[in-house]
């Protein structure tokens, strides 16, 4: 853009910043020199202009748009370098997004954060908005795909994870509020219609079903009475997170938390549901499992 005006500007200046409840008094010396359409400010301690002195970032657009007009580039630094430069300047397309102008380009990270550090001390952000994002480091996270871990069993105690049936309901009949939970007890939990079941559900047989926590650390379910869903309906079934046990119209869902299930090794799966697991020995059942079939949602893939 051509130059509407041209400045011949050769100054020393300094200015004296009144001390404030958080800040003693300090002084900014500085030079402005000019020759035609190009402006340089320098400035030895621009950090002590601080918060309340900085202008807006919206007063800044409209100060740089009108440097711009006249055909004049103001350029602003410090000891460490640029800090900003107004007016007829090349911006670049990222920081036009930042700054959302075309006419403000930043200078060097090194010269704006300590400016930046005392606008964020005095409580006024707005001027912060001038510095970019820092880069998160290193750029490409290192992952190393082919780490060997040493295998062992669940990360749990005896009992721990808090076993419980959760009471499944469906999208016609659910009514925003959190389902109703039934803790597992630590030995048996009986469940059915009659006295002195530990969870009582009309319409069900008198025992219709048992809960057995048994000494491999597994919840087995054990039915009395009609049982289907995702469990053995004639016999005894592992419990694992996910199981689904319908008793009449009762819907429920076992529910453990995943370092204490034994369908989950190694404390939890590594890469996802979808992730392959490898077999486990546990000594306490003399059993290998945990290969990934035992869990809701799991896909079972070949080792390679």
């Amino acid at each position: 853009m051509t130059a509407k005006i041209r400045l011949e500007i050769d100054l020393e200046f300094s200015v004296t910043e009144p001390a404030t409840p958080d800040r003693a008094p300090s002084t900014i010396n500085g030079t402005v020199k000019a020759d035609g359409s190009t402006v340089e400010v320098y400035l030895d301690t621009p950090e002590a202009f601080g918060g309340s002195t900085l202008p807006s970032l919206d007063a800044v657009r409209e100060l740089a748009k009108a440097f711009a007009d006249q055909g004049v580039a103001v350029s602003v630094s410090g000891p460490k370098g640029s800090l900003v430069s107004l007016g007829a300047v090349k911006v670049s397309r990222a920081q036009r997004l930042l700054t959302r102008s075309p006419h403000i380009r930043l200078g060097s990270l090194s010269a704006l954060k300590p400016m930046a550090k005392s606008v964020r001390a005095s409580g006024k952000s707005d001027a912060t908005n001038l510095l970019p994002p820092s880069t998160p480091f290193p750029l490409v996270p290192t992952v190393n795909r082919k780490i060997r871990r040493r295998v062992t069993t669940t990360h749990h105690t005896p009992g721990s994870g808090r076993a419980r049936l959760i009471f499944v309901q469906d999208s016609a009949t659910w009514n925003g509020q959190v389902p109703r939970e039934f803790n597992l007890g630590p030995v048996s939990t009986t469940i059915g219609s009659g006295d002195g079941v530990d969870l009582v559900l009309p319409g069900l047989d008198a025992v219709h079903a048992e809960v057995v926590h048994n000494d491999a650390d597994e919840y087995v379910l054990i039915p009395h009475g009609p049982v289907s869903g995702s469990v053995n309906p004639s016999g005894p079934s592992v419990l694992r997170t996910g199981a689904r046990i319908q008793l009449g119209q009762w819907c429920l869902a076992y529910f453990r938390e995943e370092y204490a299930d034994h369908g989950r090794p190694f404390g939890g799966r590594s890469g996802g549901e979808l992730a392959y697991q490898r077999p486990q020995f546990d000594p306490r059942t003399g059993r290998t499992e945990g290969d990934g079939s035992e869990g809701v949602g799991d896909f079972r893939r070949r080792p390679r």
